[in-house]
């Protein structure tokens, strides 16, 4: 490829991406008004954009509490296995204990004991046991909850309908959680549901609780419990069911939920669909209870009550004079899936963006101030070598916001530090090369020859040095969270298009001039 075409590849190629990145960083609505701007902006970090700022705390006794639960339920399991009946065993305080109802049980249990689990096992008396959990395992416990509540948290994040990309979930010490969302001036409320959905046929109903639990004198039946329906804009009571404690299915076998609409009663709703085993389990509890009310719970408060009308199998919908944000949420939640523990907000703050324009505005004069400093030094003291030198930078410069805003890079406030950085850094690789020229020269060779050796030269110092560097960025990207994250991207792009501009675009200006024309002297 002749000298014009290559040029002319280049200098489109650096257009393009100059016309990428600086109308990205245009208005939204300026970009949606012009033709000749892109459609998507330069993304801004919290620190930049403003947002939410939120400090979550998992409610980690829960979760020992639920430990303890699946201890004693194992307990019953295996007392029941072995032949072992009459045993009383209960979660007291933060403990279970089994109370046989002999001696020879008794006996029985602790030659068996040591079997059935790992934890401290303490008899106090004769007729009864006491197990703690290790602290070991209460160490488990609390890091498998907080592993379990991160990762259901960042898929509510992560999920496509949410919008919110480029948001910062992480763990906080031992016992929390924080999350930055850019561009929000509210707290979702998939932060604020635990989303655990449950199934249960209704056993009874009536508009208030009191009347309901009139129906009962005596109590309500063993194994069942009363469950609200409220107005989900006064909050007045709609309907008390009476439904069973245990769940018919839960949504641990739900494979997806998305947002729908009824056309016939204008109202927004969820439609969801099972796994296999879900739909085989749903399939036949609606073919049992035909003409009954199917209660669909999510946190312990109904969210409807439809008549079952014939077999369901694979997909069913939730209703409930949901908005259109609220069914969004809600088929968010049951994608991610349940918490397995109650979250606490601890703090909530939202952070205006007129600390971000600060930081804009500050960024791009200490850019700017860092370019004409650059450019003076190299054109004073490398002459038209120092002004090759300087077009390049413009160039790698446009390439950065391009490549930024093609990729849809997060621009933060160590993110412009890293662009200042580059600044600074970019012109690093004409230095050299341009000293190995120098050197060419010293040595008596012809100018042309000079700027084929120096660049030759050059080339493999310059890699090695921006290769080290760049693992450093990559490894800040994958390690760090959320700003650290941001200056290793724009860290990573500076330093591609930085060797490309000292060694393609700097090489294509000396092909220009003095190119193939023998000169006596070279302007460096």
């Amino acid at each position: 490829m002749n000298l014009r075409w290559r040029l002319g590849l280049v200098i489109g190629f650096v257009v393009l991406f100059g016309w990428l990145g600086i109308g990205g960083f245009f208005p939204e609505e300026q970009r949606l008004e012009a033709w000749w701007l892109p459609d998507e902006g330069v993304r801004l970090g919290l620190d930049l954009r403003g947002g939410i700022h939120m400090v979550i705390s998992p409610d980690l006794d829960v979760a020992l509490s639920q430990e303890l639960e699946t201890l004693r339920k194992d307990f019953e399991a295996r007392l029941e296995d072995d032949g072992i009946t009459g045993v009383s065993v209960l979660v007291v305080d933060e403990s279970v204990r089994l109370r046989p109802s002999g001696p020879a049980d008794a006996e029985r249990i602790a030659a068996e004991i040591g079997d059935w689990t790992f934890e401290d096992v303490a008899r106090p008396t004769d007729t009864e046991f006491v197990v703690t959990l290790t602290a070991d395992s209460r160490a488990l416990v609390r890091d498998n909850a907080m592993a379990q509540a991160l990762e259901v948290l960042r898929r509510r994040i992560d999920d496509p309908q949410t919008g919110i990309p480029e948001s910062v979930i992480t763990k906080q010490g031992q016992d929390r959680i924080l999350i930055q969302i850019p561009g929000m001036d509210r707290v979702p409320d998939i932060f604020r549901t635990t989303g655990y959905l449950e199934f249960k046929i209704v056993q009874a109903s009536q508009p208030t609780e009191a009347l309901l639990r009139a129906q009962f004198p005596d109590g309500l039946p063993e194994g069942s419990e009363v469950a609200l329906q409220y107005d989900r804009e006064t909050r007045r009571i709609l309907n008390a069911f009476l439904l069973p404690k245990q769940p018919d299915i839960t949504g641990e076998h739900l494979a997806d939920a998305r947002v729908g609409f009824d056309t016939q009663r204008n109202e927004w709703l969820v439609n969801f669909s099972w796994d296999a085993e879900g739909g085989r389990i749903f399939g036949d509890l609606t073919q049992a209870n035909v003409q009954k009310p199917l209660a669909i719970l999510l946190d312990g408060e109904v969210h409807s009550a439809p008549v079952i009308q014939t077999r369901i199998s694979r997909s069913g919908q939730i209703t409930g004079n949901f908005t259109s944000q609220e069914s969004t949420d809600l088929a968010i939640i049951l994608r991610a899936g349940a918490l397995p523990i109650p979250l606490k907000i601890e703090e909530e703050r939202t952070i205006g963006p007129a600390l971000g324009a600060d930081s804009v505005s500050s960024g791009l004069q200490a850019s700017v101030a860092g370019l004409l400093v650059i450019v003076v030094f190299m054109v004073g003291y490398y002459r038209l070598s120092g002004g090759y030198a300087s077009v390049a930078l413009f160039a790698n410069l446009l390439l950065i916001a391009g490549l930024m805003s093609l990729f849809e890079g997060t621009l933060t406030v160590p993110g412009i530090a890293g662009l200042v950085l580059t600044v600074g850094m970019a012109v690093d690789a004409n230095v050299i090369i341009f000293e190995r020229i120098r050197e060419e020269l010293r040595a008596g060779r012809a100018t042309r020859a000079a700027i084929s050796a120096g660049f030759e030269k050059a080339r493999w110092t310059i890699l090695d040095a921006n290769i080290t560097t760049l693992i450093t960025a990559v490894i800040l990207f994958n390690y760090g969270t959320g700003p650290i994250k941001g200056f290793a991207v724009t860290l990573s792009v500076g330093i591609l298009t930085s060797v490309f501009a000292a060694l393609v675009i700097t090489r294509l200006l000396y092909e220009l001039k003095p190119g193939n024309r023998a000169v006596a002297e070279l302007s460096i």
